[in-house]
């Protein structure tokens, strides 16, 4: 079981499990949610993710086996095969699929449709640089996600977060990209990065960054929420400007810190006093 949490890197759920946690709870005065349902998202999220990073890495096998970076992964270092790889990404998407039926008729209908969005991902950057919005899409489907499972209605409120992290995610993605530049150059894989090049890269990553903090700001003063919620956003903000303080063109060796630590330090705590914030409005 370790071998598979460390193929899926399981610990990196806490990036958009916050968010849908957040989802969760913009639904919850209105529509009183039962415990169950709360752990219905909660396994849902798991399982999507799960099936996602598994495919992830079921898929780029033979390209991590070249790349020195990602050689030792599960998949290229033999340590798990190809095939259970597959099994293990078959059987979280039926998890997932099922888990939305105990939700209600509109998430399980459109559970297709979130399988394959987070699954597509994987074959995006053979063919085109705009891979890291479809990844940020993937997790983006969190807030609204969890929103419509509570209470089977779209609304404005969770789509403005669900645009926050497609903004965040696609932005630090980015920045990851930067660490294969050379290899993706040469295998001919389309990322941000070489299409316009590690300068513009970094650009574009700030401005995505600056406007998804724009947004954070703007979703404060549209639902009027507590003042303890800019506590939150302002903590956010910081971490998601302060790693482009720490990666440099020439220098991507904090590039872990900036997208692991400070993205999953800030996703948590912008998480936590959100929920907090939305429960004393």
């Amino acid at each position: 079981m370790l071998k598979y949490l460390k193929l899926v890197k399981f610990s990196h759920t806490i990036f958009a499990m916050p968010f849908a946690i957040i989802g969760f709870f913009l639904a919850f005065d209105s529509y009183k949610p039962t415990v169950w349902i709360f752990l219905f998202i909660v396994l849902c999220m798991i399982f999507a993710r799960n099936a996602a990073m598994g495919f992830n890495r079921y898929l780029d096998s033979e390209i991590d086996k070249k790349n020195p970076r990602t050689a030792k992964r599960e998949v290229p270092a033999g340590i798990i095969s190809g095939k259970n790889a597959l099994i293990f990404v078959i059987v979280n998407s039926i998890l997932f699929i099922i888990t939305t039926w105990f939700i209600n008729n509109l998430v399980l209908l459109l559970s297709p449709i979130a399988i394959f969005v987070v699954l597509f991902y994987s074959y995006t950057k053979r063919f085109t640089p705009l891979c890291h919005f479809v990844l940020g899409v993937g997790l983006a489907l969190a807030p609204i996600g969890a929103y419509l499972a509570v209470s089977s209605s779209f609304s404005w409120i969770p789509l403005m977060f669900s645009f926050i992290v497609l903004l965040w995610v696609s932005g630090f993605d980015i920045i990851y990209a930067m660490q294969d530049y050379d290899f993706d150059k040469k295998e001919n894989l389309k990322s941000i990065p070489v299409f316009i090049g590690k300068k513009w890269s970094l650009i574009l990553s700030t401005v995505l960054h600056i406007i998804s903090a724009i947004l954070v700001i703007l979703v404060g003063f549209m639902f009027n929420f507590h003042w303890i919620y800019w506590i939150g956003a302002g903590i956010f903000t910081s971490l998601l400007l302060y790693q482009h303080t720490i990666v440099k063109i020439n220098d991507l060796s904090r590039v872990n810190l900036a997208f692991f630590t400070t993205n999953g330090i800030g996703s948590l705590i912008f998480g936590i006093i959100t929920v907090v914030a939305i429960l004393i409005f």
